[in-house]
């Protein structure tokens, strides 16, 4: 132990270990063992790659031996670093199992919910959703953030946020024990161009969507993964994307102001035909999905948490607010 006096205060006591083995640090840690590249990591924390690099160092030599090596560029895990590896996992899910088991003795009525949405969801039905939940629970603070995979499942490792909501299957998560899901609607995509000869279809093989040009997801996000899959499966070339956006929104007014083609959610294409100028046909075989809300288990017994799944489930089986988007009525303005 060390001792350290601030001017005019009592002196405090620390251990070495406390200074070292902080949040931040073993932040630091988690983030370079998941990308095993300390340029990337640096960027997503937002420093310099010296300063990550000095904190690794740091942890080195506070558990007294290398916890990465090196084969060529490429990083690896050493046996020290898989052992702090484990631990680090397990000292947040120790933190946020405690976390949980406070909250759930909380009021249902009071406190925050944050919840993280893909960014390549359509989510107007969630923010009008929030409105009508404000109304009934005002004391209720909801926080939406429009993320990407990578920090939803960041944030929920790191419970900072309570729920996602995300397209599923995920195959990228290798280890789903610590969450739950639940599903909120089947989804399919569709695909959009502006063929007249090709109007009249109500299906259309893969290999009749690649004449044309294509706008598209960013090649890592997750329908576009699973749109590849799908024309590998069917063994045709994956369509020639001349721009790549991450939000339906972008997308459509891409896709009306060029003539490109592209592929949309069906809920996305129900709620806002009306802004869509194209044609809209399923893939034959279709390519489906779903959209669910993804958490930690026992997050949804906290009180607050419980209420506002319970609202929302309620609020989606309205028979109103679906024939108003079967109907085509919602707006993006709505």
């Amino acid at each position: 132990m060390y001792l350290s006096q601030d001017k005019g205060a009592g002196v405090k006591m620390k251990t070495k270990q406390e200074s070292i083995f902080s949040s931040k640090t073993l932040t630091y840690f988690l983030q370079l063992a998941d990308t095993m590249n300390y340029t990337q990591a640096a960027q997503l924390l937002g420093i310099t790659q010296p300063a990550l690099t000095q904190q690794i160092k740091k942890l080195e030599r506070t558990v007294g031996a290398p916890l990465f090596y090196s084969v060529g560029k490429k990083l690896h895990l050493s046996e020290a670093g898989r052992t702090m590896l484990a631990a680090t996992h397990d000292i947040y899910e120790v933190l946020n199992r405690a976390a949980d088991e406070i909250q759930q003795t909380t009021s249902s009525e009071t406190g925050q919910i944050s919840v993280g949405i893909l960014a390549s969801v359509e989510d107007s039905a969630f923010t009008a959703f929030a409105a009508e939940y404000y109304k009934q629970h005002p004391d209720i603070e909801l926080v939406y953030r429009m993320m990407t995979r990578h920090e939803i499942w960041e944030q929920l490792e790191n419970n900072q946020i309570d729920l996602a909501i995300m397209y599923l299957p995920d195959p990228t998560i290798k280890n789903w024990k610590p969450y739950d899901t639940r599903k909120i609607f089947d989804e399919q995509l569709m695909f959009l161009h502006h063929d007249d000869k090709l109007s009249q279809r109500k299906r259309i093989h893969f290999r009749d969507t690649i004449n044309s040009p294509w706008v598209t997801y960013p090649e890592d996000y997750f329908l576009s993964h699973l749109l590849k899959e799908a024309y590998k499966n069917q063994m045709v070339d994956y369509p020639k994307a001349v721009a790549q956006f991450t939000t339906p929104a972008q997308l459509t007014q891409f896709l009306n102001r060029t003539g490109v083609n592209t592929a949309l959610p069906m809920t996305y294409y129900q709620a806002h035909r009306e802004q869509i100028h194209a044609y809209a046909v399923s893939f034959e075989p279709a390519v489906n999905f779903n959209l669910s809300f993804v958490y930690r288990k026992g997050k949804e017994v906290i009180p607050r948490i419980q209420t506002f799944l319970d609202a929302f489930y309620a609020y989606l089986d309205d028979e109103d607010y679906l024939s108003r988007v079967h109907d085509n009525r919602v707006t993006l303005n709505e």
